[in-house]
Parts: C-alpha cells; structure tokens; sequence
C-alpha cells in the first residue's frame, strides 16, 4: 500500500488477523504513521500556536514602552514598571473516535480497509484541529469553560474591544483598549485599490509591532479582487520560468497552511480555502502567535497529539480508541486582525464559528 503499510510488503486483500507480520508490527506501523502526522499537523498551525502548556491559566506579558528618565539629585532613577500583561486561560478537552466491531467483521477485515478506517480518523483529526484552532481566532466572544478540575476558565478570543487595556501603539504613550475585529464597510466584490483590506490589517499589526512580516489570509472567492490591486505582485509557480522585467517576491515565508500567491501592499497574500468567504485573517509573523495550546502534564502519561488507545494489545483493532485531548485558547491577543467584508456596521461571526 502507498499509504500505511506500504513499507510492510502487505497485500491491500490479506486479511489483517491473519498476517504473517503479526499484530505488534501492525500497532507499530499505525502508532509510527500516527506520530507523522502529528508533527505535520504541528508544523502547518505554528504560525497560529505559540507554544504548548499543561498550564491550566497564566497571565501574558508584553514588553512595556516609554522613555527613560533623567537622573534626580542622588544620581537615582526611577523604578521601571513593565506593563503590557492580561489574564488568560485554556480549555482541555477530550475528542476521539473508535474502530470496532464483530470478532466476524474484524476476522475479515483486509489490510486496505483497516487503512481506510485509520486515513478516516486521522482526517477527523485534522479537521478538528483546524475547526477549534479557527473558531478561536474568528470567534470574538469570551468564553467560559467548565474545567473538572479547576472550575471556570475563562478563555480569551483576540483583542475584542473589552476592558483590558494593552501596551501603548506605536507613537503613543498610554495603555488602551484593542478590537481587532473589525468590518470593512464595503463588500468583497468592492476590493480596490480604494477599498483595500491588506492595507488595513497591515497598519493594525504594525501598530503594535512595527513594520514587520505580516500574512493575509483569504478564501478563494476574494483571490481574483485581490489579484486586481495595483501593488499586487503574483508569487512564481515554479513549474514557470519568468520572462524580462517581472517582478519576483522573494524572502516568501515558509509552512504556512494554504497557499502564498503573491504581495501586496507590504503583506504576504496566503490563499487557505478554509478561512470562511467574505473574511481575512492578518498575523505578523515576526511576533509571538496568538494562540496558546494546551495538553496534560507529561507524568499522566496520556500524551500529546492523536493516541491510539487499546483495550487488548494482543489484538489492538478489534475495538480500539483514537482520543486526541487538547484545547486551544487565547495567548498575545494582539497578534491577530479579523477583518469581515461587510456593511452591517459591526463584526459578524462567521456562522461556522458562532
């Protein structure tokens, strides 16, 4: 097979409880592929995850600003107090799904149907990945969650307009309120030079962290507009060699989920099918990831990323379970600007996530 057990010489029609290799090199086999896709999945959401924790809440720091002061009259200084910080917590769930049945039905399972039982979870997996990493960002509304443990969590969406106060802009000396949610008050089929979104998830970033490497990322249905700006410089399919005097991005970023197709106005342009039409996601990606994800503490043993789980490991697929827990929530809330091409006069969540 091309997929699983390709590398174990196994026929896509052998039974899988009559194989010669037996089931330990099956389990290692699947436990090995599993562990791949994992990483790959931590690869393609760095930009959006900062770190991983086993930390239930913490409070997040931002370096302060301002200027420093001049000496008094026993050559002392004032103390320096580093502002820039906010409570935030993080849920932790337990997702998973299960592979069962009859000792009949599992006696006749094939090697290639037991691979499409597995490509199936592993595909559940990376959708509720992407699903709760993405309802996070797009969902402005904090939320409470309920930990067995530790009671009610409050979890944190991007800066959403609410009483915490964050360090001071760029050219400004006073802590403030933040929304990064934001309409545009024109439609997606009005994208111009005039109307132009990238410009404006750009100055929110810079902001806060100055001119830096920011990615936008859009839906397919807003390419063909975006493709139509002035500033707009398309990234060479390397599959063409250009001619005389076209212009060529260069320095274009790497493991980003979706697709960078070009530049415009000092950002990179990504096109990523599943941010929701009508919608653009900004991040700088010089500056810490909004994200935060959560997992157990390593001592429980429970593990980290998508974990097959046994009930008889002599026979590990006549009922096992797949359990991924993890939750993601809030971390530098400043690092992110939701735009929605609207005229309703606020922002709307994308019904997905609401």
């Amino acid at each position: 097979m091309a997929t699983i057990f390709g590398h174990l010489n196994m026929s896509d029609s052998l039974r899988v409880f009559s194989a010669t290799q037996g089931q330990a090199v099956i389990y290692d086999a699947v436990q090995e592929y599993v562990n791949r896709v994992n990483a790959e999945i931590d690869a393609t959401t760095n930009v959006f995850i900062e770190r991983t924790t086993s930390d239930y809440k913490g409070r997040y720091i931002l370096p302060g600003s301002g200027t420093l002061q001049r000496s008094g009259t026993d050559g002392r200084y004032g103390s320096v107090a580093a502002i820039g910080s906010w409570d935030v917590a993080y849920p932790l769930e337990d997702f998973g799904a299960q592979i069962s049945g009859s000792n009949v039905a599992m006696a006749y399972m094939t090697v290639a149907e037991l691979d499409r039982h597995i490509q199936t979870v592993v595909t559940q997996n990376v959708n509720t990945v992407r699903f709760e990493l993405l309802k996070r960002l797009f969902n402005n509304v904090q939320q409470s969650f309920i930990d067995p443990l530790w009671g009610t969590l409050l979890i944190e969406p991007l800066a959403n307009g609410d009483a915490v106060t964050f360090p001071p802009v760029i050219g400004s000396d006073a802590d403030a309120t933040e929304n990064h949610y934001l309409e545009s008050n024109y439609a997606a089929s009005a994208i111009s030079d005039t109307n132009n979104p990238f410009v404006t998830v750009r100055d929110e970033l810079e902001e806060h962290f100055g001119d830096a490497n920011v990615a936008v990322f859009i839906n397919t249905a807003q390419v063909v507009k975006t493709e139509a700006l002035t500033d707009y410089d398309p990234v060479n399919d390397r599959f063409i060699t250009p001619g005389a005097n076209t212009d060529l991005p260069t320095g274009m970023p790497t493991g980003l989920p979706g697709r960078v197709v070009g530049r415009t106005n000092g950002v990179w342009v990504v096109e990523w099918k599943h941010i929701p039409a009508n919608y653009a996601l900004g991040i700088n990606l010089a500056a810490p990831a909004p994200l935060i994800r959560r997992i157990d503490p390593a001592d429980t043993g429970l593990g980290d990323g998508l974990q097959l789980v046994a009930k008889e490991n002599a026979f590990p697929f006549e009922a096992s379970f797949w359990r991924h827990r993890f939750g993601i929530g809030g971390g530098n809330r400043l690092n992110g600007v939701v735009l929605e091409f609207g005229t309703g006069g606020t922002y709307s969540i994308p019904a997905a996530y609401a």
